[in-house]
């Protein structure tokens, strides 16, 4: 056989070290010991339309690797018990030595993969296996309770209901009907749930949540804990990164579900990394993605360009690439590169920066005004650098029976209920209950790229309450495409470990994580900002009666009071970029 010659050997077993077996399918050369990169996945390592997508292995085996794709822990072909997260620590750690000591195995093992498949490279890096050298997670998170399962403290109903209804749930379920013939009903009852997603979340109280009881006990032990307590601290990737001695190659989106987490796993390693390897060999790279493989131009109605694709921007090369350099030892160049690179919306072009955020950036705060009728795209809403004066509140009703509907964002995973990306909010910012802020026509271009903050002087009726925020780009003709956006559930707004109910009718000041963005709003945009006190099903809806979102049976309205005068300025940082 010719070194061109590829073997695949499929369902090879893997020894964890309590004895229970994990499955790999293995595509390597046929001769000689090779680097080995590493997936594991809870998506079905046969499943080619996903494993695949991540990665050309066909290509990556004929450049000289061994790829190793393997089931997770009680997922498809691997013996074991499913639980998410909770084994991928000691099971990443037992994996990644396994395949170092193989006779095809150089020694050398780095791992790859996109969302959950990014968070068991992370959790195996916080074992630190010897032999792991670098790792390359796309579109994942640096905290399993704030940016995954919870944001602002609000539970991501629409992500975490759709991600195990769909991605998770139905292997396990059909496990359990082999095995216990009395559960095949629950195939059939979880089927029908899917196809009636948008009512299922609608569900009182989310605890009893109808469709999961079986086949995924987690999701109620996300629900059972909503503080960010020992439960979460131990897969906790970012209050670990000063432990992490592994370089790191994070891709994340603009409208990706998980780019807080992106962006704050380059920040903290970079910052904090256990060696100064680690630290200097962290790269960041942002596209205009929404959750999905393949990286697509087509985010939601909006078209970025082809520019804008994984293909045309070679991920499957600056894995090649980022692997050559940390697992052959190949000098091309890689750390000489500028370590972050993104793409500008408006503009729709890629650019090499040499920091995040961007050195030259010029916060500037952009503060909210009307005359008390902020209310709608009908209102007198305006947003502007000028400090307010003396103005009235803008009030309006917040009433989680009638919630301001989701459209788009960062969501996943079933766009037939909750697509994500890119949309018009003109029939969201029509409701009474939405305020709508907007500059004056911009005379010149405004580039915003970088970290986004609201910091918000409200009063609500209630004892608890949410406060939601978008950030838009108003098109010319009227199009309001959203970029980034937040929550803050108002128990949470002190801590996210430890809840405190409001006082009714006092005035709190709340600050909004928007993330980030970077986009160009073109001479004859206008910026806007949208706040809200809802945005389901991405968001559960906050009952406002002081109960946590899953014990809550009944949902009450509250008035709600947003402040933006010279006591309260109310205001939203933009990173602006000079010119």
């Amino acid at each position: 056989m010719s070194e061109s010659t590829l073997i695949v050997e499929k369902d090879v077993a893997i020894p964890m070290r309590d004895g229970t077996l994990l499955r790999a399918d293995v595509y390597r050369p046929a001769t000689g010991t090779h680097p080995v990169i590493l997936q594991r996945t809870p998506y079905d390592k046969g499943l080619t339309t996903i494993s695949m997508l991540m990665l050309d292995v066909i290509r990556t085996a004929s450049e000289g690797y061994a790829v190793v794709i393997q089931d997770s822990r009680g997922r498809y072909a691997s013996d074991g018990e499913f639980y998410t997260f909770r084994d991928d620590i000691a099971d990443g750690y037992d994996t990644v030595e396994w395949c170092a000591v193989q006779p095809w195995s150089d020694g050398n093992v780095g791992m790859y993969g996109a969302s959950y498949v990014g968070a068991t490279q992370w959790l195996a890096a916080l074992s630190k296996p010897p032999h792991l050298k670098a790792i390359f997670p796309l579109i994942t998170a640096s905290d399993y309770h704030e940016g995954w399962t919870y944001q602002g403290g609000a539970f991501a109903l629409g992500f975490n209901a759709s991600w195990t209804m769909t991605g998770l749930a139905p292997d396990t379920a059909m496990r359990l009907a082999k095995e216990q013939p009395e559960l095949r009903d629950e195939v059939g009852h979880l089927l029908s749930g899917i196809d009636d997603m948008c009512e299922a979340f609608r569900h009182l109280p989310l605890k009893d949540f109808p469709f999961l009881s079986k086949s995924a006990p987690y999701f109620y032990d996300w629900l059972a804990h909503p503080d960010d307590d020992d439960y979460w601290a131990q897969l906790n990737i970012e209050n670990r990164h000063d432990t992490i001695p592994i370089p790191a190659c994070n891709v994340g989106g603009w409208y990706d579900i998980f780019l807080g987490g992106t962006i704050r796993n380059y920040l903290g390693m970079r910052e904090r990394g256990a060696t100064a390897e680690a630290r200097n060999g962290q790269k960041l790279v942002i596209g205009p993605w929404h959750h999905t493989l393949p990286l697509s131009n087509i985010v939601g109605e909006a078209n970025f360009g082809l520019s804008s694709t994984s293909l045309a921007a070679d991920l499957d090369g600056l894995h090649l690439k980022w692997f050559d350099y940390w697992l052959k030892g190949k000098q091309n160049g890689l750390l000489e590169e500028p370590p972050v690179r993104i793409f500008v919306m408006g503009h729709n072009t890629w650019r090499n920066e040499n920091e995040w955020p961007l050195a030259r950036t010029q916060y500037t705060k952009y503060y909210l005004h009307s005359n008390g009728k902020g209310n709608s795209l009908r209102g007198d809403g305006t947003l502007s650098p000028e400090a307010p004066r003396s103005e009235p509140a803008d009030v309006f009703v917040s009433d989680p029976r009638h919630p301001v509907p989701t459209k788009g964002g960062g969501l996943c995973c079933w766009p037939a209920a909750v697509p994500g990306g890119a949309f018009d909010q003109r029939s969201v910012e029509e409701r009474e209950d939405v305020l709508v802020y907007t500059t004056p026509v911009l005379e010149q271009d405004v580039e915003v790229t970088g970290p986004v903050t609201l910091t918000l002087y409200a009063a609500t009726s209630a004892v608890d309450t949410d406060f939601t925020a978008k950030l838009v780009d108003v098109h010319p003709e009227g199009y309001a495409q959203n970029l980034t956006d937040g929550i803050m559930r108002g128990r949470y707004r002190a801590s996210k470990v430890q809840a405190t109910l409001l006082k009714p009718d006092e005035v709190y000041e709340f600050t909004l994580d928007l993330w980030a963005t970077s986009n160009v709003f073109k001479a004859g945009h206008c910026i806007r900002l949208d706040i809200a006190s809802s945005n389901f099903p991405r968001f559960d809806r906050n009952p406002q009666t002081g109960e946590a979102g899953g014990e809550a049976s009944r949902l009450e309205p509250a008035l709600q009071h947003v402040f933006h005068d010279d006591a309260h300025p109310s205001h939203v940082v933009l990173p602006i970029i000079p010119r």
